[in-house]
């Protein structure tokens, strides 16, 4: 399967070399897209070196500031489908999802029309490392979006999954209206309004190791009140199904 991976990177200079080296060095079909919001960090210019690295495998779209995950992800997306890719990865760039994990999940789409790496299915968890306030905080933030939108999943706020590109040609991006994180969930509240196969596969989310995370308190209270309006906002689709397509 040729699989292309979409990493949206804003300051992510440290890394993004080694997040290359690590998928390139699975036993995949990989071509990685970097989406960069012009870091000042020079992520850009890192990204331009590894493309000479890895000629062929590595494709950079440059972008004039930072504006944000949605734009980032559909940006890429339909460069992507241009391609001929056959199933298309989301992940973050600071290694807080584990690239071996993309191996288990990319032989759970031959039988799914996208797969999430999921952090609540069992042998999925988060970091051992973070204090018990933050794993429920998580935990709840998680159980909040799918309890609202009746989402038969146990992990809808995960940044990590693989879609057949066929599904993504077939989505309606231009009923998408969230930016930030709670664009993820609305992807997903999508596919399951189309009703697409929608699959797990456990992974262990990490802190990231280098670099400064961009998630806020702020951000989180902000997604809480925006599922309300992804479920207002598809209520037509859900009630559809797959007619929505049509």
């Amino acid at each position: 399967m040729r699989i292309t991976v979409v990493i949206p990177t804003y300051n992510e200079a440290e890394n993004l070399p080694k997040l290359a080296s690590a998928l390139f060095s699975l036993p995949l079909n990989l071509r990685i897209l970097v989406v960069d919001d012009n870091s000042p960090d020079g992520t850009g210019r890192i990204a331009e070196e590894l493309a000479e690295k890895f000629p062929g495998r590595l494709d950079i779209l440059h972008r004039p500031g930072k504006l944000g995950l949605r734009s980032a992800y559909l940006n890429g997306f339909q460069k992507i489908l241009n391609s001929d890719a056959q199933a298309i990865v989301q992940m973050d760039a600071d290694f807080s999802h584990d690239p071996s994990a993309l191996v288990d999940m990319t032989q759970l789409l031959e039988s799914c029309d996208v797969v999430l790496g999921s952090r609540y299915v069992q042998g999925g968890s988060v970091d051992t490392q973070w204090p018990l306030w933050r794993k429920r905080l998580s935990s709840f933030g998680n159980y909040y979006a799918r309890s609202i939108l009746g989402l038969p999943l146990h992990d809808v706020t995960t940044g990590y999954r693989i879609w057949r590109s066929e599904t993504l040609k077939q989505m309606p991006f231009e009923r998408i209206q969230s930016n930030g994180y709670i664009f993820l969930v609305e992807m997903v509240y999508l596919a399951h309004c189309l009703e697409y196969k929608i699959g797990e596969s456990p992974i262990y989310f990490a802190d990231r190791r280098w670099g400064k995370s961009k998630m806020s308190f702020k951000i989180q209270l902000e997604a809480a009140f925006r599922i309300w309006q992804v479920w207002w906002n598809y209520i037509d689709l859900k009630k559809a199904g797959r007619a929505g397509r049509l």
